[in-house]
């Protein structure tokens, strides 16, 4: 089962940390690089229910890939996230955070990876603080078998330090570019369940 087909937001057998996974997951695998007409072609045909907020973005995002061509989406990538020179949207923390690629907030995430004994791997050309690398670390902290890191509390300190301060406005930056179309939606429902987890990480262990 892919990843969008797994994507079921009422499914009571899934598991609420299950769905987490797999929405962190395919964030990641959506803005790490354009996606297969494959994957373009399963989040169109997956499920569509509910009229939460998240659920209405996803339905948008399925909407949307009903016409979705990889050879489009994969223009539209280069153009807002490559581009020649610097990106018209960047997607990495340290920007956020400090106004600079490769800046203090870098290197004090490398030091946290460390700590849970991840690091990059060599066929990796972005930098850690790329979102979907980061997307990618909490889907492993939600789903990994890991008992001594992938915990609640370990997911909160991980998004608190890394992620939250920039992720919305990043989103936010993808959204108002006239050059979205494909990667509107994919924003929209990034912000939509960032804004979901953040509230839930207030609300627990507190």
């Amino acid at each position: 089962m892919t990843t969008a087909q797994a994507i079921k937001f009422e499914s009571q057998d899934q598991g609420e940390e299950t769905a987490r996974a797999d929405i962190y997951g395919l964030l990641a695998t959506l803005l790490y690089a354009p996606p297969s007409q494959t994957l373009l072609d399963t989040i169109a045909a997956a499920p569509v229910q509910g009229d939460s907020g998240l659920e209405l973005t996803w339905a948008e995002l399925v909407a949307v890939c009903k016409s979705a061509q990889q050879e489009a989406v994969r223009e539209e990538y280069e153009q807002l996230f490559i581009g020649v020179g610097k990106p018209e949207v960047m997607l990495y923390g340290s920007y956020y955070l400090s106004g600079f690629l490769m800046e203090k907030p870098l290197a004090e995430l490398r030091t946290d990876l460390m700590q849970l004994g991840l690091q990059r791997s060599d066929d990796v050309v972005e930098s850690e603080d790329h979102l979907a690398t980061l997307c990618e670390v909490m889907r492993y902290l939600i789903a990994s078998d890991d008992v001594v890191n992938a915990n609640l509390i370990t997911q909160k300190k991980f998004f608190s330090d890394h992620m939250q301060a920039w992720v919305v406005e990043c989103c936010n930056a993808i959204e108002a570019s006239p050059n979205a179309r494909f990667y509107k939606p994919v924003a929209r429902l990034a912000r939509q369940f960032f804004e979901v987890e953040m509230q839930a990480f207030d609300m627990s262990l507190d």
